[in-house]
């Protein structure tokens, strides 16, 4: 297995059967361009198995952590240690950026992503509720 850090929309798109939905060129443009975002993908044989996401977030009176926003492997690639090892790698590069910490939000359900982010290290923080807003464009004034 090979880690490498994602520096175009070319590798991103190449490892879109990785994602939600389909990945667009703008959008990952804008994400590799932005300095506080991150995304690592595994190889295994020159093939995309696994990806992670990060974002660096920055308070006034806190510094700055690293959120793992989103973390994938492809379903024939699993529990071969890929997501733990993606996790441990964007933890790896959040401490050489600075991060005093970094966290994950997971389904209290998805016990899988429970287990790779405990074995990568990962503590229970206690409960935690997520909110969300959905965002409808309006017409302009």
């Amino acid at each position: 297995m090979d880690i490498r850090r994602a520096v175009a929309p070319a590798e991103i798109a190449a490892a879109e059967g990785l994602f939600d939905g389909p990945v667009r060129e703008e959008w990952s443009a804008r994400f590799l361009a932005d300095p506080g975002h991150l995304m690592l993908i595994a190889y295994v044989d020159g093939v995309p198995a696994g990806m992670v996401t990060g974002v660096e977030m920055t308070h006034p009176d806190k510094g700055t952590e690293m959120c793992l926003y989103e973390l994938s492997v492809d379903e024939g690639y699993r529990r071969r240690g890929i997501g733990r090892a993606l996790a441990l790698a964007l933890a790896f590069e959040a401490e050489a950026r600075g991060c005093y910490g970094m966290w994950v939000g997971a389904d209290t359900d998805n016990e899988a992503a429970l287990a790779t982010y405990a074995s990568a290290g990962a503590r229970d923080e206690g409960l935690f509720a997520m909110r969300g807003w959905p965002i409808t464009p309006q017409p302009a004034p």
